[in-house]
């Protein structure tokens, strides 16, 4: 397969358990590829058994990048990712490469597809005094003063989704404005080809989230949310420390309590599946390969072969 120079990015979707990182290795057997991470977890350091992050061999085997980018103390937002992928994007196409983007974050794929809107920075006394509030009063009761000043965004919201909640009040309070009226205000978006990796049968995804939960476990899940605890300046409700699995294991040390463990986290690890899947149905534009198909590496690479001919064909 020889379409080199290439012209546009690929972006390889999926839920979470579907294989990406496996059938991002087996296209690097036969195109010059660079991945670019869209994953919201594998940004942090010291977070590497939770996250399923790509070994040490697969990364030196193939570059990667937006990988151990920060702290698990430090934020990382879908502006920073737009910006990073375009420019890494950018790069290796000078390099004669192709760079795939390969992950389930959907909240980034989103904020490239939309592009971005001009948000205001993050006030920490400010977030400090919606956190105090919050303890007083209960994030629901935050959530319904969100709803009368910006209902759309309120609408989408769980009442009790905390960092989305607080983020959306100290837009309003910063801006002036809601945060949904400021989603109207983008700049360009990009149309880079999407494969997306769904199963046929959700059984089959549901056995494999059960068994990858399973083996984080024996890998040392538990030992390495034990050191991040141990670190003293982390709590639970960091974004990195909100992350499926890691959660539930600090949840379960916190309690001294194991013997559900592995049956929550893997009820979380569905729950995020089925929401990525959600957003992955709503995006038309996808090319859908059965990722539980005995011949997908085959389809795959077929498919990738048909995007990359078009884009050749088109300019």
């Amino acid at each position: 397969m020889n379409l080199t120079p290439f012209k546009s990015p690929i972006c390889l979707a999926g839920p979470t358990g579907t294989g990406k990182t496996a059938f991002a290795l087996e296209i690097a057997q036969v195109l010059p590829v660079e991945i670019i991470s869209v994953d919201s977890a594998l940004v942090y350091r010291g977070m590497d058994i939770g996250t399923a992050k790509p070994s040490a061999a697969e990364q030196a085997a193939v570059p990667h990048h937006l990988i151990d980018l920060i702290d698990p103390l430090d934020a990382y937002s879908a502006g920073q990712f737009v910006i990073a992928a375009k420019r890494i994007a950018g790069e290796v196409l000078a390099r004669g490469r192709l760079p795939l983007l390969v992950g389930g974050t959907m909240l980034y794929f989103n904020a490239l597809r939309t592009g971005l809107s001009e948000m205001p920075q993050a006030d920490p006394a400010l977030r400090a005094e919606l956190d105090a509030r919050a303890a007083e009063l209960g994030w629901p009761a935050l959530h319904a003063e969100l709803a009368r000043l910006d209902p759309i965004t309120a609408a989408r919201l769980a009442p009790n989704d905390s960092q989305r909640i607080q983020r959306a009040l100290e837009v309003c309070q910063l801006a002036g404005r809601p945060m949904s009226d400021l989603h109207q205000q983008r700049d360009g978006g990009v149309d880079w080809p999407m494969i997306s990796l769904e199963p046929n049968d959700r059984g089959w995804l549901h056995r494999r989230l059960a068994e990858r939960f399973e083996l984080m476990l024996k890998q040392g899940l538990l030992d390495e949310v034990r050191a991040l605890r141990a670190r003293g300046d982390l709590n639970p409700e960091l974004p990195s420390m909100r992350c499926v699995g890691y959660r539930q294991a600090w949840e379960a040390l916190e309690s001294n309590d194991f013997k559900d463990l592995a049956e929550r986290g893997t009820i979380a690890t569905r729950q995020l599946a089925k929401r990525q899947l959600t957003w992955l149905r709503a995006s038309p534009q996808r090319h859908v390969i059965a990722c539980d198909d005995p011949q997908a590496k085959l389809h795959l690479l077929a498919c990738l072969q048909r995007l990359l001919t078009t884009s050749h064909a088109g300019t």
